[in-house]
């Protein structure tokens, strides 16, 4: 029961307090007003914070932005839409700007297409093949004159077996 009798005791001297401001505000006008012909705009005094942010909102003008107002009086208050930025055109010129463009224009089919399992070993070969080729050649030429020196007088005979052999050395390979 003590602390309702210290809060009642609390609760008056803060009334004390409020009319002795009062009583100084009244004395500080009547002075200000004799000294001055023009009056002075009136500053509110409180140790109550809540009153004077009370006063402050007062003195702030309503805008409306996202309310519309019923009232005839306030539609002159009501602030235009705000213009929103334009995104959508800034998003398509990044995204044209992130394109990547072609290196090449033509793929080339031969170079896609897989390989036989033996190209290396063909290109390592085709020198030595060349090789073979040649003397393959001057040893059909040299039985070609064997032949004809032997006394084989038909020549035909002796080119068509000739040939016959060269043929079936490419149908071996």
């Amino acid at each position: 029961m003590e602390s309702v009798g210290s809060l009642e005791e609390a609760a008056r001297k803060r009334k004390e307090r409020l009319q002795a401001l009062k009583r100084k505000k009244v004395s500080d006008e009547e002075k200000h007003a004799d000294d001055s012909e023009e009056p002075l705009t009136k500053i509110p005094v409180s140790d109550n914070p809540l009153e004077s942010d009370q006063t402050e909102t007062a003195k702030k003008e309503v805008a409306f932005k996202n309310y519309k107002p019923e009232d005839d009086t306030l539609q002159e208050k009501v602030q235009p839409p705000a213009k929103l930025a334009e995104v959508e055109d800034h998003i398509q010129d990044q995204l044209e700007a992130a394109k990547p463009e072609p290196v090449v224009e033509e793929i080339d089919l031969n170079n896609l297409a897989p390989r036989k399992p033996d190209w290396d070993l063909k290109r390592d070969v085709a020198k030595k093949l060349e090789k073979l080729e040649r003397r393959t050649q001057r040893a059909i030429a040299e039985l070609i004159r064997e032949r004809l020196q032997s006394g084989e007088a038909d020549l035909t005979t002796a080119v068509n077996a000739s040939s016959d052999a060269a043929q079936e050395n490419e149908d071996s390979d």
